[in-house]
């Protein structure tokens, strides 16, 4: 405790030594990875971006594509839509924003190597340059999820004079259409943008200058904001919501998010999928028998968060509400174990972000499983880290969130899907595949959720491809004197309206 104390003090009076008047100091729990929207993978890295790449379309409150960039839209047919775009937009570096840009960034985040967007929009086909303000997309199938892919970072838009001239180090410097523009960012320490003031929406950008501060700790996160030393905390934890609303000076906000907490499970990429638990999903159904969610909700955030076995929020129309968590089962648990021939503790390695609530999970796991005859060890890591290893195969299980998507396809297809850009465990499995590109062109509710329990009989039941704990909350604590703040299910911050008084 004495330690943490020290370390709140000494954060706090580095970041206040830093800030100017009018900065908007915003806490967040890791540092971003890189800023280049064909290539991000981080929901904090979301967060800046949200200052400094507008896209095509953005979300409300209540969960309905609106226009950003784009004016409007409309679909020819099933597979070509047109979009309208904003005039008198301009890029950081001066350049118009135009439908040849447009195609130019769309084209970049299917193409790019590397790309994290390809298997997002990955059903387009062309697009084609209408007018300066029109552009016509052509999907090679109809796609139910497609307009709600460029809310996103696949629909960001960023200048092609910029990313020509940078190439894979334009994450180093982006220049896109955004509220703010990048001063400077120094790795695991800050990241500064400051108003760009030919911004098409400048009426409703309100403060000039904007500082991002990875800070890990929870603890010493909520002392900055406590101290003044920071505006906003990006989360706190369920048990600090009290701490925060007995403060007069502060307030917090706590909505559902539309992501998840789960375990990806490495069943085919590399080496380190050489392994008894990759290779037979009974001894993956006995590890997640040995876990039970709510008394890990329960320890570690309050019961705040709801138990579940599926990627889709309950809040969503496709949530598949037959599809619930299996009740702890050590008993089970070890039968599976010693059907699949299993002698001694089975040794797995889970990575885990390196933080302070992640890593008391990742310790309650462990002392779950272990009692049904798996011998856990934890390989606590920085998270950007962890996203480039799990990315390369070298990671065994991985804790890890998604923030979520409005469209249930895009908490599925990227992570499921053989072809899926964020399916780090390389999980394949034909008919699960099928039933994914079906699920992506129909347009019926109802056989999208029929679809989709399916997915996850086959996927989540017969394979253990990947264990789903918890839907989580987004937790936002702020300074009284900010203003504005507009709580959206995706959980970004968005700069436009706020103000500090």
């Amino acid at each position: 405790m004495i330690r943490r104390t020290l370390l709140a003090a000494l954060a706090s009076l580095g970041l206040a030594g830093a800030a100017e008047a009018q900065t908007l100091r915003i806490g967040l729990r890791e540092d971003p990875d890189i800023l280049d929207p064909t290539l991000a993978r981080t929901f904090v890295g979301r967060i800046v971006f949200a200052s400094l790449c507008d896209k095509l379309f953005d979300i409300n409150e209540r969960l309905e594509i609106v226009p950003q960039l784009a004016t409007g839209y409309a679909w020819e047919d099933p597979k070509t839509l047109r979009i309208t775009l904003r005039e008198g937009v301009r890029f950081h570096d001066g350049e118009a924003m135009d439908a040849e840009a447009v195609r130019y960034s769309l084209n970049r985040h299917l193409t790019m190597q590397g790309s994290f967007r390809r298997s997002e929009i990955g059903t387009m086909e062309a697009v084609e340059v209408v007018d300066a303000r029109t552009i016509r997309i052509r999907l090679k199938a109809p796609s139910s999820p497609f307009l709600s892919q460029l809310t996103d970072r696949a629909g960001m838009i960023v200048s092609p004079k910029a990313a020509e001239a940078a190439g894979r180090n334009f994450g180093n410097a982006p220049v896109c259409a955004g509220p703010y523009r990048l001063v400077e960012r120094v790795a695991q320490d800050r990241i500064v943008v400051e108003r760009f003031p030919d911004y098409w929406d400048a009426g409703r950008v309100h403060i000039p200058r904007i500082t991002y501060l990875p800070i890990p700790d929870n603890t010493v996160r909520l002392a900055n904001l406590q101290s003044g030393a920071l505006e906003v905390v990006q989360t706190i934890e369920p048990d600090d919501i009290k701490t925060v609303q007995r403060n007069s000076r502060l307030r917090v906000v706590a909505y559902d998010e539309l992501g998840y907490q789960s375990i990806a499970i490495n069943i085919g990429n590399g080496p380190r999928a050489n392994t008894a638990f990759a290779r037979d999903p009974r001894i993956r159904a006995a590890f997640e028998l040995a876990i039970d969610r709510q008394a890990i909700s329960q320890v570690v955030y309050e019961g705040v968060y709801a138990p579940t076995a599926q990627p889709i929020p309950p809040a969503s129309p496709f949530h598949v509400p037959g599809f619930a968590p299996e009740g702890r089962d050590v008993a089970r648990a070890r039968a599976l174990l010693r059907e699949a021939g299993v002698t001694g503790p089975v040794p797995v390695e889970m990575t885990v972000p390196n933080n302070p609530d992640l890593r008391q999970v990742g310790e309650v796991i462990q002392a779950m499983v272990q009692e049904a005859g798996f011998a856990l060890k934890l390989n606590a890591m920085e998270f950007a880290s962890s996203l480039q290893a799990a990315n390369r195969g070298d990671f065994e299980t991985y804790l890890v969130a998604w923030s979520g998507r409005v469209d249930p396809d895009g908490n599925t297809w990227t992570f499921i899907h053989s072809q899926g850009g964020q399916n780090d465990g390389k999980y394949a499995n034909p008919e699960v595949d099928r039933l994914l590109d079906e699920a992506r062109v129909e347009t019926d509710a109802a056989a999208r959720r029929a679809l989709y329990a399916r997915i996850f009989e086959l996927s989540l039941r017969q394979d253990r491809s990947r264990i789903y704990l918890w839907h989580r909350k987004n937790i936002v604590a702020h300074t009284a004197r900010l203003s504005g703040f507009v709580p959206i299910a995706d959980g970004l911050i968005r700069p436009q309206g706020l103000r500090l008084n």
